[in-house]
């Protein structure tokens, strides 16, 4: 079914085409709410318009105070210039990092200093975030340099003690493509303001450039002498504008398929997501001119295309078009699509659709791409195979299909992104490390996916849930054996206690895969307009497929632990455990909520004693997915639960006190049962 719409796609969409584009939207520094981003916007959407799509760039307040489902969009900034010099020692005077040069030498949104600049003596910090690494050192009127978490490090440098501006000489590690120090670049790095904070200015090194300075502090010091540097930056806030690019291909009915991109990130952000951009607009190129030529009919459903600021943009434009939300079928979001993978040691990521929000898309998208990926035939030529690295991954938030496949917006949508990257979100992500074979592979698979989706009725629903129904009974069989193999590969063999509380484990995985499948069933009636005969038939194998792994997975147990009796009985509760079986959250916004947006509002006692809090949420996929499950009739205990079974992640203590935040900051309502 798919063959020919992708040969069709394959002569339709040209990687180097893309790439031209890419060329000119990298020549733009697109901060967010920014002159740079506004340029990029009209360069787009000239290119949807001489493709014969109407197209609109549609404004939104961007003043730090308008917040679209609570989630605000920061002031405009614009920089014109800025640059950091060595002043002191004379002998080692020179120019560390300029704005015209490399628009990442500049911390985004800083502060602008007096015209004559700012000269100040240079304080080395390791990291700078806690308290105790600046007894007996004192900031004031100094510029502090640091590796640490920026907003903690101007928290306490700036705010508390009085240092002028930042220099930043971290970089993030991306393992195993990008390991400390092995990068000589300057890493994307922004200010993102919230009510009552004091701004600042800051400058970019590389590790390479910062060690090097560290060193000749260290140096200086021994003899009794000071670094000193000379930073100015004219720059300025004001109440502007954000845009969101958005173009509109008709089809019959009001139904309507989305591709999204965002369109941020300082010049040059190739990958990160010029590649994105570049690769929406040749995707709407190729269908645009295959339906005014005739070679493909006009859309049953109607295609939108949407370049926005990451997050911020996607916020705003949803609130601002609730009416469209119950009409899209589908979405897909591209995000970093370009890599050359030999270069950026990247693979192409399909990031599917969280368990709590029903999902045809992540299976049709697979299929799509093991089309799109026969390129190689074996030795005798009996295979193929594929000459790309991709694979099928489980969700992660981080870009804008996270708003959209939240169940309170409830879009299916997809991620198409390379991870990892050797050179995310750094001055090195320029466009020698864009394949333009890679920009045409994404294209051919994105318009498939949208052609599809835009055309569908009964007889590719029915087509689809075979092969959904195909795909998930194969899934429940990759759960029991990865499970089983993880209970052999323990060391020691697990007691009896830990078998039970596995065995539950594995029975709840399986219990959520079989719901979220057969809840997705019921989205191929809606393409189908009416009941699918053979719905019913795939319920009922699911469901004796989900019985026979469990089946399967316990004569497995008894085989190789014959010793150990096979307990399926509750464990005993700890404090938390119970706590949270007395908790029911209710949502209050749509969307994905922003804790760091109001923070500002706690005191500085309370942001301090939540800081261990803060950085676990960072560093896990679990409270986004919790947040998901919260349906206002869940308790936190069986959130947790479903959470466990979706990811593997279990810290019952960290979900409430996140619910408690939340509560306290306005994003749920908490409602006390009784057991």
């Amino acid at each position: 079914m798919l063959g020919p719409t992708i040969r069709l796609f394959r002569e339709a969409v040209s990687g180097k085409a893309a790439l031209q584009d890419l060329a000119q939207i990298v020549s733009f520094h697109r901060i967010q709410s920014s002159p740079g981003f506004r340029e990029a916007a009209r360069f787009c959407a000239n290119r949807l318009r001489d493709a014969g799509i109407p197209a609109e760039i549609v404004p939104f307040p961007a003043d730090g105070v308008s917040e679209f489902w609570g989630y605000p969009i920061p002031q405009e900034w614009s920089a014109q210039s800025a640059v950091l010099r060595l002043v002191s020692p004379k002998q080692e005077a020179r120019v560390l990092a300029d704005y015209r040069e490399e628009k990442i030498a500049l911390i985004q949104r800083s502060l602008g200093t007096p015209a004559d600049g700012v000269e100040a003596e240079l304080a080395v910090l390791e990291d700078g975030e806690e308290e105790a690494e600046y007894a007996g050192l004192d900031v004031r009127g100094k510029i502090v340099l640091t590796r640490g978490d920026l907003e903690r490090v101007r928290e306490l440098a700036v705010e508390a003690y009085g240092a002028v501006g930042i220099v930043y000489d971290g970089m993030r590690e991306a393992p195993p493509v990008r390991p400390w120090m092995s990068l000589d670049a300057r890493q994307y790095t922004s200010f993102w303001w919230t009510e009552g904070q004091t701004r600042c200015f800051g400058f970019v090194l590389s590790p390479h450039q910062g060690a090097w300075l560290r060193r000749l502090a260290k140096a200086e010091a021994q003899e009794g002498r000071t670094v000193r540097l000379h930073a100015t930056v004219d720059a300025c806030f004001y109440a502007g504008q954000a845009e969101v690019v958005e173009g509109f291909l008709p089809g019959t009915t009001d139904e309507e398929v989305w591709l999204v991109a965002h369109l941020c990130h300082p010049q040059p952000s190739a990958n990160d997501n010029a590649s994105g951009v570049a690769t929406l607009l040749e995707v709407a190129r190729a269908l645009a001119s295959r339906v005014a030529s005739g070679k493909l009919p006009q859309p049953r459903r109607g295609l939108r295309f949407l370049l926005v600021p990451e997050m911020t943009g996607t916020y705003a434009y949803l609130a601002s078009h609730e009416e469209l939300i119950p009409r899209v079928v589908a979405a897909l979001n591209l995000d970093m699509v370009g890599e050359d993978q030999a270069q950026c040691g990247s693979t192409l990521n399909l990031t599917q659709a969280p368990l709590s929000a029903p999902s045809i898309s992540d299976d049709l998208l697979a299929l799509i791409l093991q089309e799109v990926a026969v390129e190689g035939e074996g030795f005798m030529g009996s295979t193929s195979f594929a000459l790309f690295r991709w694979t099928e991954a489980a969700f992660s938030a981080g870009s804008d299909h996270y708003i959209l496949t939240d169940p309170t917006v409830g879009i299916p949508c997809p991620m198409l992104l390379q991870w990892p990257d050797r050179f995310y979100h750094t001055s090195a992500d320029t466009i020698d490390k864009v394949d333009p074979q890679m920009l045409a592979r994404v294209g051919v698979a994105a318009a498939c996916y949208l052609w599809w989706f835009a055309s569908a009725g009964p007889r590719e629903a029915t087509w689809l849930g075979h092969a959904m129904l195909r795909r998930a009974e194969a899934r429940l069989g990759q759960i029991a054996q990865r499970w089983l193999d993880r209970l052999l590969s323990a060391d020691p063999p697990p007691s009896q206690e830990t078998l039970a509380a596995e065995w539950m484990r594995l029975r709840r995985k399986l219990d959520l895969l079989l719901e979220h499948r057969i809840a997705s069933f019921s989205l191929l009636e809606r393409l189908a307009d009416g009941p699918l005969p053979g719905r019913a038939g795939w319920e009922q194998d699911l469901t004796e497929a989900r019985r026979r792994e469990e089946a399967r997975a316990e004569a497995a147990l008894r085989d190789l632990f014959p010793h150990l009796p096979l307990a399926s009985s509750e464990q005993p509760r700890d404090e938390w455990e119970g706590r949270a079986a007395r908790i029911v959250p209710r949502r209050l916004h749509r969307g994905p909520f922003s804790i760091r947006n109001r923070l500002h509002r706690l005191s500085p006692e309370e942001r301090e004693s939540l800081r261990p809090l803060m950085k676990d949420l960072r560093n896990s996929v679990a409270p986004t997915l919790a947040l998901y499950w919260a349906d206002g009739k869940r308790t936190l205990l069986e959130i947790a639960d479903r959470v466990e079974a979706e990811c593997g992640q279990r810290d019952v203590r960290r979900l409430v006190e996140y619910f408690e935040l939340l509560s306290r900051l306005g994003g749920v309502a908490l409602e006390e049962v009784q057991e």
